[in-house]
């Protein structure tokens, strides 16, 4: 997400950060000519930040619901964050999370469910076995990734905590402590960060929290100890460092719509043909890549999730 201090500039049109910074070869044109390299790196600091401090995770199984699309590099993915409790630049939270301690960590399960409680995450972890999932990441600046997740499925954690009759959505709240995140010290959003799903959504067997990413243990910018991954949505959704889960009845407000409700709407489900008011979503430029690829319904994964949404009126419920 962007902040509005330019809405003329469309970053649609914006070559991404990490293109800019980084050396790489641009594809080759249809005309089989060469391009040249691009230019410069990413930002020392950024880039000694991500080969700090990785810590393999034990007995992590395949999933057979990954994509087997190229994966983005771990550089891609640990260096151009969206997380703007550590800074609105995609090279900040690399920098300025390096500091933050995701130990020691509770996630608090409250609402309607039947056996509430407040969990140590390791020991809310522990139940579950780690699966390794290779998801598409979409974000609603027209930019994306292929990430190898590592986490556990969500509804294997709700039903163990028991939702009674009156759940019909997932609240999921950040953790708030401008002490540890420095981003918080600014009003760029209302904090903490809240998103929420609808209780089928919140159960779909895509849905995971990750806990780590290529194997690792997940690295503070991409939202350690515990964030949500939701790959039919735009990643605002995938909310990250959860210390609530809560069980309600009614629709909560999610951050983003909270902020700029006109921009950013609950379901956040990824869909070409309707453009954000500042830009259009049709196409998307995989981080890595010189060239834009056509945006898919739903980020590509339509055959799972299309009937959640039947009846519903995807141009206004956005």
């Amino acid at each position: 997400m962007l902040i509005k201090q330019a809405p003329d500039i469309r970053p649609s049109e914006i070559t991404p950060r990490s293109l800019y910074l980084r050396r790489r070869e641009f594809l080759q044109a249809a005309s089989g000519a060469a391009v040249a390299a691009a230019a410069s790196l990413v930002p020392p600091a950024a880039r000694r930040t991500a080969a700090q401090g990785r810590q393999k995770l034990a007995n992590v199984r395949k999933s057979p619901l990954s994509t087997d699309e190229k994966l983005n590099d771990y550089e891609d993915v640990t260096t151009y964050n969206n997380f703007y409790e550590f800074g609105t630049g995609k090279d900040e939270p690399a920098v300025n999370a390096r500091s933050f301690k995701p130990r020691p960590w509770k996630i608090a399960v409250e609402g309607h469910v039947a056996r509430p409680a407040a969990y140590d995450v390791d020991e809310f972890i522990a139940p579950h076995a780690l699966e390794e999932r290779i998801y598409r990441l979409r974000c609603v600046e027209a930019w994306s990734m292929v990430i190898p997740w590592v986490g556990i499925p969500l509804a294997d954690v709700l039903k163990r905590v028991e939702p009674t009759s009156k759940a019909k959505y997932v609240e999921f709240t950040t953790l708030h402590d401008p002490s540890r995140m420095p981003g918080q010290r600014v009003d760029v959003l209302p904090w903490p960060y809240v998103e929420g799903l609808r209780l089928d959504e919140a159960m779909h067997p895509l849905t995971i929290l990750a806990v780590g990413l290529y194997g690792e243990v997940l690295p503070n910018q991409n939202g350690a100890p515990l964030r949500l991954v939701v790959p039919w949505k735009y990643g605002f959704k995938s909310i990250k460092s959860i210390v609530r889960m809560r069980l309600v009845e009614r629709q909560p407000m999610n951050t983003w719509h909270v902020q700029t409700p006109h921009e950013y709407g609950f379901y956040a489900n990824v869909n070409p043909e309707v453009d954000h008011p500042r830009w259009s979503q049709a196409r998307e430029r995989r981080l890595g890549e010189f060239f834009k690829r056509k945006t898919l319904l739903f980020n590509g994964y339509a055959d799972q999730v299309a009937h959640l949404y039947q009846g519903m009126d995807l141009r206004k419920q956005y």
